[in-house]
């Protein structure tokens, strides 16, 4: 071949390149062998996985989304290709424009607020109306008995977490383990006792090995506890760790992010911070929550 023809097939592969490039091709591998009794030594012309940052072509165009083709010197895909020169008014306008990304902390949509507590809602008749529960399967993997909401009912502060563990699935109580051993030293420490705060889960039956509580499971036992908020009408409520906080506020954001900061609830201050276990785990943490508590302490002093 001679270079002036190499020259023309050059130009002709990268005036295709670029048009793939504007329909939304983001992926084009060419590879150009060479022809029998010829040498191309000086230029193997090769042109691999060449990527752009563009959207992909509307499903009409009639090309796959993310092509990878080898295109073969003198073959007839390339020759297939409309020329860039020759594209019409309408094809030069067929790109979609780009949409912006959804930031990755959106948070999900919120459900609606508890119904207001009225003489007919109290913390008794709600646990009447869970009973002996079966809302979801949890009752039938394992659990000893519900683990309710205790404390004070008429309380300013009140503790939110995940759901019970094997202790107070045994008990019958929310947070009487370790975990809950470093919770009453924490409201002990904010100048509270046990006894005049609020404290209770999402879920109210132990899951297996102490695992999350799925989707369905914090369906079902979630609007008890949106309904003792409501009832027990607190100043602020410390959320304790990712899983009570995202399914109280329903956000996605993780919990190193969420933490030190005041959300708002319907008009209830929340703020949320790491799950006394896990501090059992990485005592390094508990400054960090011993500052979020200073944080709450002030709010309800104020």
């Amino acid at each position: 071949m001679q270079m002036s023809e190499l020259s023309e097939l050059i130009a002709d592969v990268r005036e295709q390149v670029l048009f793939l490039q504007e329909l939304g091709v983001d992926a084009l591998d060419v590879r150009l062998p060479e022809a029998e009794g010829e040498r191309v030594d000086s230029l193997q012309m090769v042109a691999e996985a060449v990527v752009f940052e563009k959207a992909p072509p509307p499903a009409d165009i009639g090309l796959p989304k993310r092509p990878t083709e080898t295109v073969k010197r003198g073959g007839s895909r390339i020759a297939s290709l409309p020329s860039l020169r020759s594209r019409t008014p309408v094809q030069n306008n067929i790109m979609p424009k780009p949409t912006a990304a959804k930031p990755a902390d959106e948070p999900v949509k919120v459900d609606a607020p508890p119904e207001p507590a009225g003489s007919a809602d109290t913390i008794g008749s709600i646990r009447a109306e869970i009973g002996d529960c079966t809302r979801c399967k949890l009752s039938q993997l394992g659990r000893t008995q519900i683990v309710h909401t205790t404390g004070n009912f008429q309380a300013d502060l009140m503790f939110i977490g995940e759901a019970p563990g094997a202790d107070e699935d045994e008990q019958g109580s929310p947070f009487v383990g370790r975990a809950g051993k470093l919770l009453t030293d924490i409201i002990m420490a904010m100048g509270f006792q046990r006894e005049q705060v609020a404290i209770g889960n999402i879920n109210r039956c132990r899951p297996p090995a102490n695992r999350k509580p799925e989707p369905d499971e914090t369906a079902a036992c979630r609007p008890f506890i949106l309904r003792e908020i409501a009832v027990i009408k607190p100043k602020v409520i410390v959320v304790l760790g990712a899983t009570a906080a995202h399914n109280l506020l329903q956000v996605s954001t993780p919990i190193s992010r969420l933490r030190g900061t005041f959300q708002d609830y319907f008009g209830v201050k929340v703020m949320p911070t790491f799950h006394p276990a896990y501090l059992l785990r990485d005592p390094h943490k508990k400054r960090d929550v011993w500052e979020d508590m200073k944080k709450v302490r002030d709010l309800l002093e104020s």
